[in-house]
């Protein structure tokens, strides 16, 4: 496995990470502030998730004024995406390797 897949993983396996990288996906660009309210943290806790995340490349942050607005890159995720493919395509050759010696044996 990559570097960039084990920084990806290891990124989104913090819940408290893919529940922001989650919501800036399904709401669109956000604040700390805005962020916080719903986190269920304190904000340093949310602006060091939101550091981790950029440095994974899963946000950007565009500096407007005193603010900082947030959006998720969710074409960061292609490399797991490549991968999950990969496995599925893998797993599948092998349940029809599976099931294929199970009808030899009903025979």
């Amino acid at each position: 496995m990559s570097d960039t897949h084990t920084i990806l993983f290891k990124t989104l396996s913090d819940p408290t990470r893919r529940a922001i990288f989650e919501r800036l996906c399904r709401e669109g660009d956000k604040t700390v502030g805005a962020l916080t309210e719903h986190a269920g943290v304190s904000q340093p806790v949310v602006s060091k998730h939101l550091r981790i995340l950029k440095q994974a490349g899963l946000v950007s942050g565009l500096h407007e004024g005193r603010q900082t607005h947030y959006s998720a890159q969710p074409d960061a995720l292609s490399p797991l995406r490549d991968w999950t493919a990969q496995m599925a395509e893998f797993w599948e050759g092998r349940f029809d390797a599976l099931e294929n010696l199970l009808k030899r044996i009903d025979q």
